[in-house]
């Protein structure tokens, strides 16, 4: 488990933006660890863990968009039954609120990762 940076934009809900976004990064060679796009009527709102940061942040800059940025927790867990589970049920024992998850799935067996979204991060880091 590790806090990391998170970028955050909201994209124009329309087609090529989130192309725009993949190629700034491609040019920076900046490499996308996860992701995360959820829409609303006018816009896309993509979450990014993406390394280097600020390269990445740059990149996004010199696109013509506007990243925030936020600390996350990543952490690698099995794919397996049963991580997920583990890992958000240390959490809610200890009374941390997960705003948000997403991830990746890997193979059966070998690493993903999960990128958690919580309202305590020390406390969050500590639990796991």
């Amino acid at each position: 488990m590790a806090k990391v940076t998170q970028l955050c934009v909201c994209l124009e809900n329309k087609p090529g933006q989130l192309a725009k976004m993949t190629k700034a990064f491609l040019r920076a060679k900046v490499n996308m660890q996860a992701i995360s796009v959820v829409d609303t009527a006018t816009c896309g709102v993509v979450r990014v863990v993406a390394s280097p940061v600020a390269k990445a942040k740059a990149a996004l800059v010199k696109a013509g968009m506007s990243p925030c940025q936020q600390t996350v927790l990543l952490v690698k867990v099995k794919n397996e039954p049963g991580t997920v589970s583990a890992v958000v049920e240390k959490l809610s024992a200890k009374g941390i609120n997960i705003d948000y998850v997403y991830g990746s799935a890997a193979l059966a067996g070998k690493e993903s990762m999960l990128v958690l979204g919580v309202d305590q991060i020390d406390k969050a880091a500590k639990a796991l």
